[in-house]
This record gives C-alpha cells, sequence and structure tokens, in this order.
C-alpha cells in the first residue's frame, strides 16, 4: 500500500476580494477593481514566460480558510520576485506551491496550486494568516462556506493552531524562502 503524501486540512471556502478573477466588477457587492479581466488573466502570461503554465486552472482563486488556525509558508515550487505586470503599481513577488484539493467524500480530487502575492510587495487586498488563495480547475457547486479538504506538503505548508505571531500589522502568512 503507497502511503499519502499530503497532509489532509478541511477547509472552508470564504469568499475573496474578487480582483484576481474580475468578479469585483460584475458583483454591486464589492468595491470595482481596476483589473476589469482580473488580475490572474493579466499575470498569467508573465508566470507561463517564467515556466508556469496556468491554463489547467480557472483564473480565480478558491479562498481555502482554516480559521481560528494559521499558515506558515517554505520552500515555494515556483518563486517570482518583483514581477512587473501592471503600470498601476510597483512590482511584486509571487510564490505558488503544488498542492491537491477533495471533496469529503473522497470520490475526486483535483491538483491544485497555492497562490501567494507576498504582502510587503502587494498594495492592497490582503488575506489573513488563516486562509490561502488556491488556483485549482473549475469546481462546479462549490458555494461560499462549502467544505473542502486540502492536501498539503507538511514540510513546506504548516498548519499551526494558537495564536498567530507578530506580524508586518497585515496579519499574514509567515513565510520563509
Amino acid at each position: 500500500m503507497e502511503l499519502d503524501p499530503w497532509c489532509w486540512h478541511r477547509c472552508q471556502r470564504v469568499n475573496g476580494h474578487g480582483v484576481a478573477s474580475g468578479i469585483a466588477n460584475s458583483d454591486p457587492q464589492r468595491s470595482a477593481s481596476p483589473y476589469p479581466q482580473g488580475t490572474l488573466a493579466m499575470q498569467a502570461p508573465f508566470f507561463a514566460a517564467l515556466g508556469l503554465d496556468l491554463s489547467a486552472y480557472w483564473l480565480g482563486t478558491l479562498n481555502l480558510s482554516v480559521a481560528p488556525a494559521w499558515w506558515s509558508l517554505q520552500q515555494p515550487d515556483y518563486h517570482f520576485p518583483n514581477l512587473c505586470w501592471t503600470d498601476l503599481h510597483p512590482p511584486e513577488t509571487f510564490s505558488f506551491w503544488s498542492v491537491h484539493l477533495r471533496d469529503l467524500e473522497q470520490r475526486r480530487s483535483w491538483p491544485a496550486l497555492v497562490y501567494y502575492p507576498h504582502p510587503e510587495t502587494k498594495a492592497r487586498h490582503w488575506q489573513p494568516s488563516s486562509v490561502l488563495e488556491v488556483l485549482a480547475p473549475w469546481i462546479d457547486a462549490f458555494p461560499a462556506g462549502g467544505v473542502v479538504e486540502l492536501g498539503v506538503d507538511p514540510s513546506r505548508l504548516r498548519l499551526h493552531r494558537g495564536d498567530v505571531p507578530e506580524s508586518d500589522g497585515c496579519g499574514l502568512h509567515d513565510f520563509h524562502s
């Protein structure tokens, strides 16, 4: 019997800002975004040129919460420092980790990526340390509030219970390259 290399955590889908997908511009309950087609559609060609093809993924994020726990992240699969993808703000740094999603019945699973715009280079729309932004293929019938399991490499993405450590004031993930 093969051992499962993933450590699985139940996560709840929470609403995001709608900026990565561009949904913010069609949802009157959200603030409009200066990125009409969404940031991921704009960033994808830059990531592809650097070796990360996002064509297998829906160009929006699933925001997965483990609150009140929090994540620490290290050794990404992809790391793109100071990427200049728009003239609306300074360059940003991005990291990505390979992960898996599966439904609670464990009948379906999907390859996925943690999408991590580094908060120290991100102008706005930060996420709390309990939330990971995940890229995945389109998954039907997965509403906000829905629960899914996230499979991670526990040596690189660690779930912590208890108080979040002091940060730069944004309450963001603890990251080590």
